[in-house]
């Protein structure tokens, strides 16, 4: 995570100047689970359904006027390598998020305050509360904020889908192996962690670990992408880092 995306989710907002609805804030951060032990209030899944539009909205135009001679498919592609369940993950954990987060029992006994989709489905709901704030203007600077370091490394590296898309890519035009990856789980079930290692040929890339086995292979790809990238930077052709 970029030093944009640093520091605790409310501080940030008010250092944007943003004026955020306590209430809505608070409707933002529960989930459902939460809700329902506690006689099915209200929680955060219509935030995050009009979240999504927002973010949508405002990462795409974004990219529309940053990149006027990209295609619609090159700017969709750069679109998803954004806005996706483990990138607005990545971006509340950067924000702490999960420390705000009103889970049930369950959730809470089952590490849910650093689960991707909860994470993500938060983030969503956060930018829709600052929209019913702050309006357009103060929820395309907070998505901005957030956001703009993601497209920004993104589009500099070249990566223009998820990590495990972007090196299969790059395997493809370097004339390798398809990347094939190896897991093993440590921890109870409550508390299970992945490891993730990529392989290409006979060349296995350092180890990725994280509380879902979808997020450990996105890192053990981020590794072997940047890896295979140095590598042929500095050489023209891929070393083998066994």
């Amino acid at each position: 995570m970029t030093d944009a995306a640093q520091g605790r989710v409310l501080e940030t907002i008010t250092e944007l100047g943003i004026d955020i609805d306590p209430q809505l804030f608070q409707l933002a951060v529960t989930h459902r689970s939460w809700a329902y032990e506690h006689g099915g209030t209200p929680h955060n899944e219509r935030l995050e359904f009009l979240g999504d539009a927002v973010l949508g909205v405002v990462v795409t135009e974004h990219l529309y006027r940053l990149y006027p001679e990209d295609a619609e498919g090159v700017l969709a592609k750069k679109r998803a390598a954004v806005v996706n369940t483990y990138a607005l993950a990545d971006v509340a954990r950067g924000l702490h998020l999960g420390e705000y987060l009103r889970l049930g029992k369950g959730e809470t006994s089952t590490g849910g305050d650093d689960k991707d989709s909860i994470l993500a489905d938060a983030t969503e709901a956060v930018i829709a509360a600052v929209f019913l704030s702050a309006g357009r203007d103060g929820a395309e600077r907070f998505v901005r904020h957030i956001m703009d370091p993601l497209v920004a490394r993104a589009t500099a590296a070249g990566v223009t889908m998820d990590w495990k898309t972007a090196l299969q890519e790059l395997c493809a035009e370097q004339g390798l192996p398809v990347p094939r990856y190896s897991h093993t789980a440590t921890g109870p079930d409550h508390d299970k962690r992945f490891e993730a290692v990529a392989i290409v040929g006979d060349s296995t890339f350092p180890p990725s670990s994280a509380r879902s086995k979808k997020q450990a292979e996105q890192g053990a790809a981020e590794q072997a992408h940047a890896a295979l990238t140095a590598a042929f930077t500095v050489t023209g052709a891929a070393a083998d880092p066994a």
